[in-house]
């Protein structure tokens, strides 16, 4: 796995090892950023279910001013943590939260939210997509299996736009 592009262009990162995390593709991935292009510069980004943190990096790498990662597996935060050293990030760059993501979203704000939580765990899409809808959070992003389909509406946000990429799909609210 490595950042596709800006500042930190082709620096690898770290995986967190075994089944449990899926990263996000490349492909999907420069898709994702290629669509957040004009919002992402000084930015707060949000990466939720943050795995090795690889979303959170891009972000950062193309100009987001500050990014928050958030993760409960304590091997995923190590491997977060060691990616985000062997790139220099400073902490006032990148905040790391160990917890459960749709429990601590609305306490971060962020311009730009991104969650991929596990693909099983489908109550974990509405949860944190209604936590979302109660903050400021001006774009949410959904990472799903294509074969699931999100509601229109979480609260406040409202579905704007899906990019299906075989069997991943990322889903827009604003």
């Amino acid at each position: 796995m490595r950042v596709i592009a800006g500042e930190y262009r082709s620096r690898r990162l770290k995986s967190v090892p075994g089944l449990d995390v899926r990263p996000t593709p490349d492909r999907l991935r420069e898709a994702l950023f290629n669509v957040l292009a004009p919002r992402i510069g000084g930015s707060v980004f949000l990466d939720a279910y943050a795995g090795s943190g690889a979303v959170g990096i891009e972000a950062l790498s193309r100009g987001a001013k500050r990014v928050i990662l958030i993760e409960r597996k304590s091997v995923a935060i190590e491997v977060i943590r060691e990616n985000l050293a062997s790139l220099g990030v400073s902490k006032e760059a990148a905040s790391v939260v160990r917890g459960q993501a749709s429990v601590l979203l609305g306490n971060f704000p962020a311009d730009i939210a991104f969650l991929d939580p596990p693909y099983e765990l489908e109550g974990e899409y509405s949860a944190a997509l209604n936590a979302f809808a109660g903050t400021p959070c001006e774009l949410a992003i959904a990472q799903h299996a294509s074969r699931l389909t999100l509601a229109e509406e979480y609260g406040r946000l409202r579905k704007t736009r899906v990019l299906k990429q075989g069997d991943n799909s990322l889903s827009f609210y604003a």
